[in-house]
């Protein structure tokens, strides 16, 4: 078997973290082949209120990990929910927030569109309370995120709460009304929601735990696996660590859980029909 094992949400840092040359040897001696690289929030990359700096900081780190070992990685970029939260906490005004987040999504979608990354994400809404009005903006911008991601012809992955059916449905009928075909909507950090009934057609990227590997591959249906790695030294293996999908993947292969045919539909063809790598 030569399964190209994809961790679909990583994240590397160099500034908080072991950084990325650590991290992708790591997954890579584990059984890993290709890492799906979201930009982490601007703060920690000490870069204020440039969001291009914030993008263009793990487009860096994507090509350090492609020139320097056998491991192919991706860079998804895009503008957290948590950076309007911040621009109101630090005073901005709604309208003035959600501009500047706004011009932050089109260079997001320049990206795409000149080749240097594969999707637009993480992006969506808080997985905190926030007021309606914030919400609403929160909502907009998912929608204008959605939008670029169907001008640009790539996926994009959402950030929001804890979802199930109702919420799948909602971002469905957003994905609609953007023109973007549903399956192109990654849920990051999502549960064994597999079957269509549950996920309205989006593709769940199941955080690679057991129990929830293990309930998404029985109910069938397509689904992405991913860690959500922070690489950060004061959060360390959180969320779970670099080697968890090529480890999970393979001890569900020798257990048979995963059929190999399972283990490809996984790692090959949904990874290589979204992002068209």
């Amino acid at each position: 078997m030569d399964i190209p094992i994809t961790d679909n949400h990583i994240h590397v840092d160099a500034i908080n973290g072991e950084g990325p040359l650590e991290v992708a040897r790591k997954f890579q001696r584990a059984g890993g082949r290709r890492m799906i690289i979201p930009n982490k929030p601007s703060w920690t990359v000490n870069a204020g209120t440039d969001y291009r700096k914030t993008m263009d900081t793990v487009l860096k780190y994507v090509d350090i990990i492609n020139r320097e070992t056998e491991v192919d990685a991706y860079a998804v970029v895009g503008l957290h929910p948590a950076e309007l939260s911040r621009l109101l906490e630090a005073g901005k005004e709604l309208r003035e927030a959600e501009e500047m987040i706004m011009e932050g999504l089109e260079y997001a979608r320049s990206l795409v569109l000149e080749g240097r990354a594969v999707a637009i994400g993480e992006v969506g809404r808080p997985h905190y309370p926030v007021g309606e009005e914030e919400l609403e903006a929160h909502n907009r911008l998912m929608l204008l995120a959605m939008e670029f991601a169907a001008e640009a012809s790539c996926p994009v992955q959402l950030h929001t709460e804890s979802s199930g059916p109702e919420e799948f449905r909602e971002f469905a009928e957003m994905a609609d009304r953007a023109g973007i075909r549903r399956s192109m909507v990654i849920k990051h950090f999502s549960g064994p929601c597999t079957r269509r009934e549950e996920n309205h057609g989006l593709t769940p990227s199941l955080i690679a735990s057991r129990d929830v590997v293990k309930k998404g591959i029985e109910k069938g249906g397509c689904f992405l696996m991913e860690t959500d790695y922070l690489d950060d030294r004061g959060r360390p293996g959180a969320v779970l660590g670099p080697k968890t999908v090529p480890r999970r993947t393979l001890e569900f292969l020798d257990k048979g859980i995963f059929s190999e045919e399972d283990a490809y539909r996984i790692h090959q063809d949904t990874v290589e029909g979204l992002y068209g790598i």
